[in-house]
């Protein structure tokens, strides 16, 4: 049995002290705040999004970056172990569109409640209010680590401190402070499956607008860097929801140094002719009544003025007297919804952090430093990423039960 301290009381944290304690070792679990799973709490807006039902060659292709890396985890420990782990310990699961996997009750709190129990029942020691601020390194191996200004000697460290994102839930990067002052180094960090911020007026005019069923393309010039079709949500500061969360994560960084131009196709099911032979429907229907009162059926009612004022058709025009030429115009703004990208959102919209140490100084076999023995790196703290939908829990459970598993038996 080894003695086994846990830095990070999040999801990779958690399920690491469950695997660690699962095999026998003395397990303490420090965390700096109040409580367990605080931004466990919040994710799939407070109803868990905990894994993905996928197969498991499927969740390589959501994977942003290092996907290889993570073959031995994710094959040791996939979401059907991790559905299986959840439902052994009380747990009832469903599974949603997209293969979204959440629990039945809809409530994150009864995912983190469940991880409690099993830390329980495993004779966990948890310690609240923890501030970790060093570990405690000789010849190349750890000995311990320092909270609240003491020493506390162990035979293998885990971190799980997570990323920068939320840094209301406590996640502030100060694991990454700890671990690069033993040696380890970090890729550039920046906020990942988050929202994008947007230069036109007219689009911050659509706050709180969702649209389903539209095609996004994001180009840097004239190159085309990303296109999806889903959901989006438009924000105070621009655009959001599951196909921009994806984008702001799948665009390579060297991007983002310049501004970038989006349209949306907001009827991408309808090719040009059938969009117009619509058209033509709708306003044949409304022939006498003003243009901005004939296209409720088409859109949403908060995008109608914008899309008037794209089109450059005079609001009150009679639909009986528009041209072909103006019919044109407005198919154009239709299938072609213009505006351009200044940025991405800060931190405390992020969902995750993209960049952390650099997968190369960890053994993906095990978890554990290649630098210094005895010291396990698991969930946010590395440079992995993935799209939304379920894919950054599993890279967390995954990662964190292989570290767990991992901790031998002290001779």
């Amino acid at each position: 049995m080894s003695n086994v301290a846990v830095v990070g009381g999040g999801a990779a944290g958690m399920m690491a002290t469950c695997a660690a304690a699962a095999n026998g070792h003395a397990v303490t679990l420090f965390e700096h705040n109040e409580k367990l799973g605080k931004k466990l709490f919040i994710t799939g807006k407070g109803r868990c999004n905990l894994t993905n039902d996928y197969g498991t060659e499927d969740f390589f292709g959501a994977v942003s970056r290092n996907s290889k890396f993570l073959y031995s985890a994710v094959y040791q420990f996939d979401s059907r172990s991790v559905m299986q782990f959840f439902e052994e310990h009380g747990l009832r699961l469903k599974t949603e569109r997209g293969n979204r996997v959440f629990p039945v009750s809809d409530h994150s709190s009864d995912v983190i409640r469940t991880l409690e129990n099993v830390l329980k029942q495993r004779k966990v020691k948890v310690i609240l209010h923890a501030d970790v601020t060093d570990l405690l390194v000789e010849e190349g191996c750890v000995r311990g680590l320092i909270y609240n200004g003491k020493e506390f000697p162990c035979d293998a460290v885990i971190m799980a401190t997570g990323g920068k994102s939320y840094p209301s839930t406590g996640s502030d990067g100060s694991g990454w402070e700890i671990l690069q002052r033993v040696g380890h180094s970090c890729t550039a960090l920046r906020p990942a499956l988050t929202g994008m911020r947007t230069r036109e007026d007219y689009i911050l005019s659509l706050q709180g607008l969702s649209l389903k069923n539209v095609s996004v393309t994001v180009k840097a010039g004239t190159k085309k860097v990303f296109s999806d079709f889903g959901e989006m949500l438009f924000t105070h500061q621009g655009i959001s929801g599951p196909v921009i969360l994806t984008a702001s994560s799948v665009i390579p960084d060297r991007y983002f140094q310049s501004d970038l131009s989006f349209e949306i196709d907001l009827k991408p099911s309808l090719g040009a002719e059938q969009l117009d032979r619509r058209l033509q429907r709708d306003f044949e229907e409304n022939v006498n009544r003003q243009f901005k009162n004939a296209l409720n059926r088409l859109l949403p009612a908060k995008l109608i003025p914008v899309i008037i004022s794209l089109s450059g058709i005079e609001p009150e025009k009679k639909v009986n007297s528009i041209t072909k030429e103006e019919r044109k115009k407005l198919l154009m703004v239709l299938k072609h919804f213009p505006g351009t990208i200044i940025g991405l959102c800060g931190w405390r919209e992020a969902i995750i952090t993209r960049g952390g140490i650099r997968v190369k100084e960890v053994n993906p076999s095990t978890m554990e430093s290649r630098i210094v023995q005895g010291l396990y790196l698991c969930g946010e703290m590395l440079d992995l990423d993935a799209v939304t939908g379920g894919y950054n829990l599993q890279i967390a459970w995954s990662t964190g039960h292989l570290a767990g598993a991992s901790i031998p038996s002290k001779a």
